[in-house]
């Protein structure tokens, strides 16, 4: 798996992730939403620059012009509910693109130790797509694992690529351990470890609460 470090250079991607994990910042959901959204479409322009291009022919009312336009069949599965707002973020750049929605999440068996439960799935078929699983973050890859490995039973995609804003070193290497060869992931961000609750440290909190409200456990 190629793992691609987005803001090891410096970008306008910077000022989205010093807003969504500012503790000030961050309780202005709409905000937090938008830049969640923002750091979505910096990831999809640069996933484009990996496409496959054919030339098409365009008319204008003066003429026509040949251009290069994406060739792929494109799915953005995002994991519910905090991949929502990162998924619209991809959305708005891939327009035509299909949509598949799982929901995982942690069932927790005491304060440390927990099991991940995979309970809706909408897709439609896989095969020979770009599928892209979005998860804004990767803390374990266990929610990721569980939702690569049931996806599987409906098609065999072309491409994988994995989305995430902000990504545990850790989550990382479990990725590595299961996804393709080939596959790759974008991520905004790298933090360096978790914590006793397998939450990424620094990180930014529950990226589903600050993007929609706290929610009954």
């Amino acid at each position: 798996m190629k793992t691609h470090h987005l803001s090891r250079h410096p970008s306008i991607l910077n000022k989205y992730l010093a807003e969504i994990r500012d503790v000030q910042i961050q309780k202005d959901r709409m905000r937090f939403r938008r830049n969640i959204e923002r750091i979505g479409e910096f990831i999809a322009n640069e996933i484009s620059k990996t496409f496959v291009y054919k030339p098409v022919k365009v008319t204008t009312p003066l003429g026509e012009k040949t251009i290069l336009l994406p060739d792929e069949k494109i799915v953005i599965c995002s994991v519910l509910r905090a991949g929502l707002p990162l998924h619209n973020g991809l959305l708005n750049i891939f327009d035509d693109a299909a949509s598949a929605f799982i929901s995982a999440y942690r069932k927790h068996t005491d304060e440390h130790h927990f099991d991940i439960l995979v309970e809706y799935l909408a897709t439609p078929d896989l095969t020979g797509k770009t599928l892209m699983l979005v998860d804004p973050m990767l803390a374990t890859g266990r929610s990721l694992e569980s939702v690569y490995r049931v996806l599987t039973a409906y098609g065999k995609p072309a491409k994988f690529h994995v989305i995430s804003v902000i990504a545990a070193e850790e989550g990382i290497k479990h990725l590595e351990s299961f996804m393709p060869e080939k596959s790759e992931l974008w991520v905004a961000d790298i933090d360096p470890f978790l914590n006793d609750k397998s939450y990424i440290v620094p990180g930014l909190g529950d990226a589903g609460d600050l993007a929609f409200g706290e929610k009954l456990e």
